[in-house]
């Protein structure tokens, strides 16, 4: 298995697009993220805007992909297509995904779904994010500082 992290372009808008409606936990249609304002236009400009997004491939195919709001310096979105979990595609892009939040930031955070039986929650603990709190409904904040 060859993998390969690389910064995402505007090229893969429908490949991050495939990816994140494929998952079973945290599913999203295209249609709930329009309704979040996640649209593949906001998504063109935030590619054009600077690298902030990148993606995992497993033998030259795209498998997962992580991006990041730079400017808040939010952990925005980590997808793993269910086929390549426990692969360790996550780790790597989280990996990728705080280095250049910490360039800009000393505090960074997430929010995900803060049910017990979401995965995503003992992932990023194990990474050694931090849970601050709950945001609204079933979500919480995770939070990370930069090593000093």
């Amino acid at each position: 298995m060859q993998v390969l992290i690389r910064v995402a372009t505007v090229e893969d808008l429908d490949t991050l697009i495939k990816i994140r409606t494929s998952v079973v936990q945290n599913h999203l249609s295209v249609e709930q993220m329009a309704d979040l304002g996640i649209t593949p236009q906001v998504l063109t400009d935030a590619l054009r805007a600077a690298p902030c997004a990148w993606v995992a491939e497993v033998d030259g195919q795209a498998a997962a992909f992580s991006m990041v709001d730079l400017e808040t310096g939010e952990v925005f979105a980590m997808f793993v297509l269910p086929s390549h979990e426990n692969l360790g595609l996550g780790r790597r892009l989280m990996a990728v995904a705080e280095a250049a939040l910490f360039v800009h930031h000393e505090r960074v955070y997430l929010v995900t779904d803060g049910r017990d039986e979401v995965r995503a929650n003992g992932f990023y603990q194990r990474l050694g994010w931090l849970r601050a709190g709950r945001v609204e409904g079933d979500d919480v904040r995770y939070e990370k500082s930069r090593a000093h």
